[in-house]
């Protein structure tokens, strides 16, 4: 589908848009081929400085990673090439704009929160968001208020926030600026998110969308509604994850109703480099062109493994698949059945365990462990070889380990955070490291989290608890990887230090 767009608000410089077109891969690639004497930055200066990377990544590659110039654009203020490969992935995301982000959806996270928090505005948003938001919140000085999500006792996991919530939390804090939301989790549970933002719009909230694994979302019908497609103000999506673009390639999305996109913008290059990698930038471009023109079949072939992993998955004795099961729970309105969360309570083996020896015995990689849980994600590169590899390595390792099915089963649950100071208070405190036995009852100065997912068990300004001194310590006990604490060994904590 074609589309008319203005540049820099020029009603006389207007570009007609073409799916088919790559307008700044295809330049790059152009570029890299000229006989050009190189006196500018990189110091390779193409493939002629440093053999060892020409060899192991190729002379094309090194060819291709470019400064910016006049002509190649500058994503800083872009109105040339990257303008018009920003307008075309606006297009494909149902946007208004779209802006390039080269350090991962870490940075869109940033840049959006950035541009419409100020200090001690209160956003409202579930738990379990990823360390990146409460990052955000140092840095722009804006209070939390937390939502628990609904929990899957069985699985062992946080599903999504339901409408309910949502109302009444909005009902009892009549000063919320902006929810920030989960379009999907880690799990691809999605909220029921078109009723969510009509009650934000009912109270003027701005309506601020993770969508770190939802960059397939638009692009078949048999997957949950995009943030976009439904009218979020603004949306942060890891075009790399689930949409094929090079490692951090992600970007920032925005509907103009509410956003000052010239705030958006501000807040994008006070966070990224003025020397955006072109790499990056250009895998984007590629990634939109790939989705736009085969989304639809390699997501049907996605999907269709995923279904066919799930059947023969499910018949193997200790383990058991849930996908669209969950979509009769309160918080959950659509599933993103390319996710495969496979539940292994049943091997009495903690998912941790079962994703070390798939790696390590098997040869097979997954997204993530949990205490219950191993997550494994069917993309558009996966195949079908692929997933007979991990079906017939969970087969095995089912009969291997059958003894253990008699033993007792670990207890996860869902840590409800006490907040006392918001996180920018508590990142500028003064801070002390002390027993981690002791510190029961002291407010946090860091936060600590088991990676993948990056999900904080607790974050700065909240307070150490029991629950949460007990569940740090199941996890260390499961092999958790834990990450982010200051003492690797977790023998101490940092706590904000008393008067």
């Amino acid at each position: 589908m074609d589309d008319v767009r203005i540049i820099d608000g020029d009603l006389a410089q207007v570009i007609k848009l073409d799916e088919g077109q790559i307008p700044l891969l295809s330049t790059l690639k152009n570029y890299s081929q000229k006989e050009i004497a190189c006196f500018d930055v990189p110091g390779h200066v193409r493939d002629q400085g440093v053999e060892v990377l020409n060899n192991y990544f190729g002379n094309e590659i090194m060819k291709m990673d470019i400064n910016s110039s006049p002509f190649m654009d500058n994503v800083s203020k872009p109105n040339g090439i990257i303008k018009q490969a920003q307008d075309l992935l606006a297009n494909a995301y149902k946007s208004d704009e779209a802006f390039f982000i080269t350090n991962g959806t870490t940075q869109a996270i940033h840049a959006m929160i950035l541009s419409v928090i100020n200090p001690n505005d209160k956003v409202l948003l579930p738990r379990n968001i990823h360390k990146s938001v409460i990052n955000a919140l140092i840095l722009c000085g804006g209070q939390p208020v937390f939502i628990q999500p609904e929990f899957d006792e069985e699985l062992g996991i946080s599903l999504n926030i339901s409408t309910t919530k949502v109302k009444e939390a909005l009902d009892k804090n009549n000063d919320i600026k902006a929810i920030f939301l989960l379009n999907p989790t880690y799990y691809g549970a999605c909220s029921n998110l078109s009723e969510i933002i009509r009650l934000c719009r009912e109270k003027s909230v701005l309506v601020l969308v993770d969508e770190a694994h939802g960059a397939h979302f638009p692009f078949h019908q048999d997957l949950p509604p995009s943030a976009m497609d439904l009218g979020a103000d603004m949306a942060a999506v890891s075009i790399h994850k689930t949409g094929g673009a090079l490692t951090q390639a992600s970007s920032l999305l925005v509907n103009k109703g509410n956003i000052d996109c010239e705030k958006v913008s501000q807040s994008i290059n006070m966070l990224q480099s003025t020397s955006a990698s072109y790499l990056l930038m250009a895998s984007i471009d590629g990634a939109r062109y790939n989705l736009i023109s085969n989304g639809q079949e390699q997501l049907s072939k996605a999907l269709n493994l995923s279904r066919y992993a799930k059947s023969k998955l499910n018949k193997i004795e200790g383990i058991k698949v849930v996908t669209t099961e969950i979509l009769d729970s309160d918080g959950v309105e659509y599933i993103d059945e390319t996710k495969l969360c496979i539940n292994v309570k049943g091997l009495n083996l903690t998912g941790f365990k079962v994703y070390d020896i798939l790696y390590q015995e098997f040869g097979v990689q997954l997204e993530l462990g949990d205490l219950y849980n191993i997550l494994a994600l069917v993309s558009i590169g996966t195949t079908k070889q692929d997933i007979d590899k991990l079906i017939k390595s969970l087969d095995i390792i089912s009969r291997k380990y059958s003894e253990y099915r008699s033993a007792s089963i670990l207890e996860t649950k869902q840590i409800s955070p006490i907040v006392r100071l918001n996180p920018r208070q508590a990142f500028y405190s003064q801070k002390e490291s002390i027993d981690f036995k002791k510190s029961i009852n002291r407010i946090c100065a860091e936060s600590i989290m088991v990676y993948p997912p990056g999900i904080p068990i607790v974050s700065p300004g909240e307070v150490i608890t029991i629950e949460i001194l007990e569940y740090i310590n199941l996890l260390r006990e499961s092999k958790a990887y834990l990450t982010d604490m200051k003492d690797k060994s977790l023998d101490t904590i940092l706590v904000i230090k008393e008067n």
